[in-house]
């Protein structure tokens, strides 16, 4: 299982995009609010109804955890408790996380960033608390994926997509979503 996080204020590119990718992969993805509410409210102001509570969670049969951008919202994901908490246990027991545009600034303020390469939106690289920042699109620097906002959405999910089943699924993908063709 894959949990996308949703907080009001989500940036509806970021994460619409990585779950739709994911699902075309055959991946199980589900949308977690951390609102309490199921109806989560983007930054553009474009409703979601998530698939899960972050109450009915079972983060032991989570392999990723993927935190969208986006403001408020990063902020919102990053100063959720219980969320924090099961973040820096993925990053203790080497499970995989990702993050896109203002959400790596989530991971740098949980100090597990340090030593590892990420990204993030232009201007907020001093969030990347001890990262060696990457002016790139997406990177991954062992379990850790990071991305730099909403026109980087689709190279991200596709690198999740590669990563979590194979070179063949994400080129099978590219090449459905006529990726090589833009």
């Amino acid at each position: 299982m894959i949990y996308v996080h949703l907080a009001d204020g989500f940036e509806e590119i970021e994460a619409l995009t990585i779950v739709d990718l994911l699902r075309r992969a055959e991946l199980e993805v589900q949308t977690v609010s951390i609102t309490g509410s199921r109806r989560v409210m983007g930054t553009h102001n474009v409703p979601v109804e998530a698939d899960i509570l972050f109450e009915e969670t079972d983060y032991e049969n989570c392999q990723m955890i993927v935190l969208p951008g986006g403001m408020p919202g990063a902020a919102n994901l990053g100063n959720h408790e219980g969320l924090t908490k099961h973040i820096r246990c993925f990053a203790q027991n080497g499970k995989y996380l990702a993050a896109i545009c203002a959400a790596p600034m989530v991971f740098g303020a949980l100090g597990i960033l340090e030593g590892k390469k990420a990204t993030i939106y232009p201007g907020m690289e001093d969030h990347l608390t001890g990262a060696q920042h990457q002016d790139a699109p997406v990177v991954a620097d062992g379990t850790i994926f990071t991305s730099k906002g909403p026109a980087t959405a689709m190279p991200f999910a596709i690198k999740l997509v590669e990563t979590l089943k194979g070179k063949t699924a994400a080129a099978k993908l590219e090449e459905d979503l006529l990726w090589n063709q833009r």
